[in-house]
């Protein structure tokens, strides 16, 4: 199979069903070889199994593309070690890192409770931190022994992670490391030829359908702005070579839309060149809001 990923060799988590299901076939379509990894777990995080993986490299294998299941916990520092091990041992190397495996325990705030915000914070972000951690060891070994690295992480933050939103306190933290950890990665791995970038999917998943509902539903005709498979040429782009020179950036992707975030910046600033005396701050506080941009409102306010 040819395309824009033609020869190179990428991991997707969380491939077995809904956005990363189709971002592994697409990979695969443009001529990519994929590790298709997926634990096989329910929306929040209970049971498991390889069928899910399984069934999305039947499909690759179908369509003449090539790749192998995995079911690492992506979570788990020595699987995940394994993981990169089996990319490199089946395919020769390792190219792509799309983070995307996840589940929600969504609550408000005041009724989240411990295990709650752990496993959702666990399988998120250190989800995140694992696989990429032993890719990027592994890309920089490449580099110091002479060979040339042209690597790609792809993360998974959230509308909810720039943004928050209302019941998913402990997701909406998650998704925000996330985003954080990507301008982190970009700038501390561009040495090594790698880039690093966040999307932020709006597309009918598990997930979403179980916090929007009918919002989320597949329209009777025209086109259906909430199909995640909507989501995967652009990470097929970002996977790709075409992709060199993005980087530390956060994209939502919905639709046919494509939009990069700005970012927290210094919009306002007052000094007044000495330490401040508690009674000055609130006048100078209000002057600076007076002048700000409002607020993006969070989700479900």
């Amino acid at each position: 199979m040819t395309g824009i990923c033609e020869g190179r060799v990428a991991i997707v988590t969380g491939a077995g069903r809904g956005i990363g299901r189709e971002h592994a076939l697409e990979l695969a379509r443009q001529g990519a070889k994929v590790v298709v990894n997926d634990l096989g777990v329910s929306n929040s995080g209970e049971g498991g199994g390889t069928g899910p993986a399984d069934e999305v490299v039947r499909a690759i294998l179908d369509m003449g593309g090539e790749a192998v299941a995995n079911g690492a916990d992506v979570a788990d520092w020595g699987q995940t070690e394994a993981l990169v091990r089996q990319t490199i041992d089946a395919f020769g190397g390792l190219d792509v890192v799309v983070n995307n495996a996840g589940f929600v325990r969504d609550r408000m705030f005041v009724s989240c409770s411990e295990e709650e915000w752990d496993a959702v914070i666990r399988v998120h972000l250190k989800g995140h931190f694992c696989i990429a951690r032993h890719a990027a060891a592994y890309w920089r070994g490449r580099v110091k022994a002479g060979e040339q690295v042209d690597a790609r992480i792809i993360n998974t933050s959230s509308g909810a992670g720039v943004l928050g939103s209302v019941g998913q306190s402990s997701y909406s933290a998650a998704k925000g490391g996330i985003a954080t950890l990507t301008l982190v990665q970009a700038a501390e791995l561009g040495r090594y030829g790698v880039t690093a970038n966040a999307i932020c999917p709006i597309a009918r998943t598990r997930m979403t359908e179980g916090a929007f509902g009918d919002s989320m539903k597949a329209p009777d005709h025209g086109f259906d702005e909430n199909d995640p498979a909507n989501v995967s040429p652009f990470v097929a782009w970002l996977a790709s070579s075409q992709s060199r020179e993005a980087t530390g950036r956060v994209w939502e992707v919905f639709g046919g839309t494509i939009s990069v975030f700005d970012g927290y910046r210094r919009e306002q600033t007052v000094d007044i060149g000495k330490r401040w005396d508690a009674a000055e701050v609130g006048p100078a506080v209000e002057a600076l809001l007076s002048k700000a941009q409002p607020l993006v409102k969070v989700y479900g306010t």
